[in-house]
């Protein structure tokens, strides 16, 4: 299969893609379309909202950082926002190489898992494609928020962390209660989406059965969920 045809077929037909990375496992493909619009993305929410105001957005959801900037004395405090959102805006466009470290540690983790624990036939190298490819469905998110600040949605509202109305975090106050919001967040209708995925993948190219697959990536994912959330609220 051709990349093109793998990144078609991870949507409508995912077992024909995962069946064919035994062939060849290179992921070049859907690694190269994220960082396309994830750089667009980036650089039009940055022309339309502003790094200052999505720092400003950011820092809702750490009240105690927030209160620390707010006893600042007022050219502090100034220089304090200058260089957060110049500090945005370098995080934002070097997001596809952070997504890439992220993707090396769960495909580590679920490599380890299915070798040594489920006695599954994958190598790394093929595991961390499945990693890569089943994230496509994040891309048609990051398209959907890309339309969205282009439509002109409210700056008030925006963040690149939940950007679209795909979970119910989106709906919640981070401030409120950061472990809370954190978790209702990590419920994303294209995470879940993309979750199966992996989960079929594992299940394509080894002997494990389906459930089994399911359960083990499901089972890392409240195990990230939980554990990111529980540090977020330690340091918000």
């Amino acid at each position: 299969m051709s990349e093109g045809a793998r990144i078609v077929d991870t949507f409508i037909a995912p077992s024909k893609t995962f069946t064919d990375l035994r062939r060849n496992a290179s992921w070049w493909a859907p690694f190269l379309l994220m960082v396309i619009v994830s750089t667009v993305f980036v650089y039009t929410a940055g022309q339309k909202i502003g790094f200052r105001k999505i720092m400003e957005n950011q820092m809702q959801a750490q009240p105690k950082a927030q209160a620390r900037l707010e006893n600042l004395p007022a050219d502090q405090r100034e220089a304090q926002l200058q260089a957060g959102a110049k500090f945005t805006g370098i995080i934002s466009y070097a997001f596809p190489v952070i997504t890439l470290i992220i993707w090396l540690v769960i495909a580590t983790a679920l490599f380890a898992t299915f070798k040594f624990a489920a006695g599954a036939d994958v190598s790394f190298k093929v595991a961390l494609a499945i990693v890569v490819y089943s994230a496509l469905p994040l891309v048609v998110k990051t398209l959907l928020a890309l339309v969205s600040v282009v439509a002109g949605m409210s700056p008030d509202s925006f963040s690149f962390q939940n950007p679209v109305a795909t979970n119910p975090g989106y709906f919640m106050n981070p401030s409120d209660n950061v472990f809370l919001y954190s978790v209702a967040s990590g419920m994303d209708i294209f995470l879940i989406w993309t979750l199966a995925l992996t989960a079929i993948g594992f299940a394509c190219v080894s002997k494990v059965k389906r459930s089994t697959s399911f359960a083990v990536v499901f089972g890392w994912w409240a195990l990230f969920t939980l554990g990111g959330a529980a540090l977020g609220s330690a340091f918000s």
